[in-house]
């Protein structure tokens, strides 16, 4: 039977150990889930969806019970994706390897400075090759930094760099469009965007009216147990409802959160944040 959420994102850590600029920085209270709290959201989240995206703000791979966390996505066979700044990709890639829940690794290469750009894409594709190697999970390289549909210098850079370490056609660059996903071999993917402006109270308004996946197919939590409707909620803003102090199903079905998704559904825009959201253009009607 379908679930009723494509995949719910949750922030195990709102720690980083990168300060990107593309990145606003959350006003929130650094912290990391527990694992006991992990647990938790798992047992009130799996009857509504089997994919979960370790990711909101912060850098996952920094947990310091990492390995447990995926030992309870095996144990109750959820599907996890992960958002990383492969910084640490080598140093934990055994650990992803040897747990069957990880789907896949989206490794953001948008966020490092010509001087360190070599060293760390060293390491996340050393990583990288040893995972194709020895498990079937997927690696998402990221370049979400566009602007107007443009690759840049560095992009160009690491892509050589890439199509070099992994022997592949040097035509493949030719055929590289902007603003998509494609295919470099088996299970290796490269993805591109044009940057965006995370959402905020103190931006500009943008509209009263259009859509967005919030709520409809995916919904967030915080690493406080905090349910936002979407993963670009960085600050919780619009607080659902703690899934610490109440079920998921009341969280979900609560006034505000039904009011904001038939808004949705609506083609209008009821929260002040969403009005202010110009990343939910992409999906306006």
């Amino acid at each position: 039977m379908k679930k009723r959420f494509k995949r719910i994102y949750i922030e195990i850590t709102n720690v980083c150990n990168r300060n990107c600029s593309f990145c606003s920085p959350t006003l929130r209270t650094k912290k990391q889930m527990s694992v006991s709290q992990f647990e938790h959201i798992l047992q009130e989240i799996t009857p509504f969806t089997d994919y979960i995206y370790l990711h909101v703000k912060g850098e996952p791979l920094l947990h310091s019970h990492f390995s447990e966390i995926l030992d309870l996505c095996d144990k109750y066979a959820i599907k996890v994706n992960i958002t990383t700044n492969g910084t640490l990709l080598e140093q934990q890639s055994s650990i992803l390897i040897n747990h069957p829940s990880v789907r896949q690794i989206n490794v953001s290469l948008h966020n490092f400075n010509k001087s360190e750009e070599k060293i760390y894409l060293s390491q996340i594709l050393r990583a990288t090759k040893q995972i194709l190697e020895q498990s079937p999970i997927y690696v998402n390289y990221r370049f979400w930094t566009l602007e107007n549909n443009q690759l840049t210098h560095s992009m160009e850079r690491m892509l050589n760099y890439i199509i070099q370490w992994f022997h592949l056609d040097p035509r493949i660059l030719e055929n590289i469009s902007v603003c998509n996903t494609q295919k470099l071999k088996k299970n290796l993917f490269l993805s591109k965007g044009n940057l965006f402006e995370w959402p905020s109270l103190t931006n500009k308004h943008v509209s009263n009216v259009g859509t967005c996946h919030g709520l409809r197919d995916h919904i967030g939590i915080l690493c406080d147990g905090n349910v936002v409707p979407c993963c670009l909620d960085g600050n919780g803003d619009i607080n659902l409802g703690n899934i610490f102090e109440m079920p998921f199903i009341e969280i979900i079905n609560s006034s505000i959160a039904v009011t904001i998704k038939q808004g949705f559904q609506n083609n209008q825009v009821i929260n002040s944040l969403c009005q202010k959201c110009s990343y939910r253009t992409r999906f306006d009607k």
